[in-house]
């Protein structure tokens, strides 16, 4: 496995993994899946921005993607950043998330911009509260039914990490 910087000929895959979340998961809230232009301008946007993008190749093929990116959009909360880690299910279970994650925060640690990570998980992906709380973030707090997906109401779990 390799983790990498993201480049622009990985947006594809990157889509497909996106599209894949929304499609399957309550990892991403969003119902709709995106096109391609929307990808790219997101990619062209964190770059620009200088968040990083990264992606975790098994076998020469692209099963996973993290990032970081701003937590809110007024300028007093510049120093927190928020995190998502996202691999496809065909390359789950093969330690891509874990490296992602590593990869993603070393990056903030080094980063004299970032001072706090936080990760919004939906309540019940115990496997993802479980990855970022090995790496050292703690729940600091949990909101009731504040999204719907499948026709259901999730909870959001708030995780952070002190950089």
């Amino acid at each position: 496995m390799t983790v990498r910087p993201a480049t622009p000929s990985d947006v594809p895959a990157i889509l497909a993994i996106h599209n894949e979340a929304v499609a399957s998961s309550t990892a991403i809230w969003d119902e709709t899946p995106v096109d391609l232009a929307d990808r790219e301008a997101w990619f062209a946007e964190r770059s620009a921005a200088g968040f990083p993008v990264l992606v975790a190749e098994r076998d020469g093929v692209v099963g996973g993607y993290a990032t970081y990116g701003p937590w809110r959009p007024k300028s007093g909360y510049r120093h927190t950043v928020e995190n998502s880690v996202y691999v496809h299910p065909d390359h789950q279970g093969h330690g891509l998330a874990t490296a992602l994650l590593d990869a993603l925060l070393a990056q903030a640690h080094g980063s004299a911009d970032v001072h706090r990570v936080v990760a919004m998980v939906e309540a019940s992906n115990t496997l993802s509260i479980g990855l970022h709380e090995r790496r050292g973030f703690r729940e600091v707090g949990r909101m009731s039914e504040v999204g719907t997906k499948f026709g259901r109401w999730l909870d959001l779990a708030i995780l952070q990490l002190d950089c």
